[in-house]
């Protein structure tokens, strides 16, 4: 098994595994305090969940600016720098966030944040695109996810227990971490920009998006795309709040949720990308975004920690077979001189499903009772799993005639 594993993942340059590395080390430092953010906002401000989760969409209008800037940058300057400087700007707002006392001090960091954030995304995805060839894209997005995940599985763990005991511990190693990852590619990672895109005429960013936004198929796409990110997004930020406020699920068992979610796709990521990529990758999005929509569901039914460790099972399947999948069709889909911008704009799916989810779901549970939130999620990921659906029968047709 190890020798058939070893040759499978063989093949890959140096950088590739510099990226895989730094994403474990960051990611181990970040995970310690993002799954709790929300909670340590809560109960830091004392305010009601609809306005504490409305500082997600301060966050997310931030990260659509940067995305939006992001892509032709990439594409123009380059992905090292991007990525460098998103990591250590990121470290820098995570160190402060500790010392955050008030609103105005989150409303500023959070948006700080969003805007550096999605800096790295974009640079990331398309030095991957750029470092391996598209018949071996899928495994390597899933081996980054891995390396991701790893750290997710440490991260909250130890950090329930951080966070439990002091958030301000927890904010250093994020910190420490993110900053980390940074310092290793500004020392040790070449730029990887095409030539095509070096030899493009300069543009400005209202211009340079001119063709990705006339590529129908591809909005299309990302427009589905965000419906799944809402499922996630409500999951991911809004789960614990609940299951602490609704049934005393503490920082330091949640942790444990969330390595659950990181623990499967250690496991199990790599095989099923190996054979969800045998298939067309839209209905492969479409069963994933049903799993998204299943897993939300069933945080209604949940009455304790098995509950919604039970939800986070449903909805990790749904994370293996769909991110991968959508990663790879993104990035096979963008010319090699606007891969950059391809990926900004498909790198805004969690920005523009976070700005929607968070204050959503936070206005459902003040207005019409905490358990609708999961209801309204459920809704939205069975209209984008139909969405989907959808597109590959539309796709399939116009092919047969």
């Amino acid at each position: 098994m190890f020798t058939r594993w070893r040759k499978q993942v063989s093949g890959y340059p140096a950088q590739f595994w510099l990226m895989f590395w730094g994403m474990l080390m960051s990611t181990v430092g970040a995970s310690m305090i993002w799954p709790f953010l929300m909670i340590y906002v809560s109960s830091r401000l004392a305010r009601p969940l609809g306005q504490i989760a409305s500082l997600m969409t301060l966050n997310s209008v931030m990260g659509l600016l940067a995305a939006f800037l992001a892509g032709p940058l990439t594409d123009r300057l380059g992905r090292k720098w991007v990525m460098v400087v998103s990591l250590t700007a990121n470290g820098m707002v995570y160190l402060l966030m500790g010392q955050a006392e008030h609103l105005w001090h989150f409303a500023l960091l959070m948006s700080l944040w969003g805007f550096f954030g999605p800096m790295y995304r974009v640079g990331g995805d398309a030095m991957l695109a750029d470092l391996v060839p598209p018949e071996r894209r899928a495994e390597a997005y899933a081996l980054l996810r891995m390396s991701n995940n790893v750290g997710v599985a440490v991260g909250p763990a130890v950090g329930g227990f951080l966070a439990a005991a002091s958030y301000g511990i927890a904010f250093l190693f994020a910190a420490a971490g993110l900053a980390g990852y940074g310092l290793l590619l500004a020392f040790f990672a070449r730029e990887t920009l095409p030539q095509e895109a070096q030899d493009q005429p300069h543009e400005p960013p209202w211009l340079a998006y001119r063709d990705v936004l006339r590529d129908g198929r591809f909005l299309r796409f990302v427009a589905l795309f965000v419906t799944a990110q809402m499922c996630a997004v409500l999951i991911w930020v809004l789960m614990g709040v609940y299951a602490k406020t609704q049934y005393g699920v503490l920082e330091n068992r949640f942790g444990l949720i969330a390595t659950t979610n990181a623990t499967l796709v250690v496991l199990f990521q790599f095989a099923v990308t190996r054979r969800t990529k045998r298939h067309a990758p839209l209905r492969v999005m479409a069963l994933g975004t049903l799993f998204y929509a299943l897993g939300v569901g069933s945080v209604a039914l949940a009455r304790g920690f098995w509950g919604f460790w039970f939800s986070m099972v449903v909805y990790t399947l749904g994370e293996m077979i769909l991110i991968p999948t959508a990663s790879t069709y993104a990035a096979n889909q963008a010319p090699p001189e606007m891969r950059g911008r391809y990926m900004s704009v498909y790198g805004l799916g969690w920005n523009v499903a976070a700005g929607i989810a968070s204050p959503l779901g936070g206005y459902l549970s003040d207005f019409f009772g905490p358990v609708s939130t999961w209801y309204g999620g459920m809704l939205i990921g069975l209209l984008g799993a139909a969405g989907f659906l959808g597109s590959d029968f539309r796709e399939r047709k116009a092919s047969s005639t």
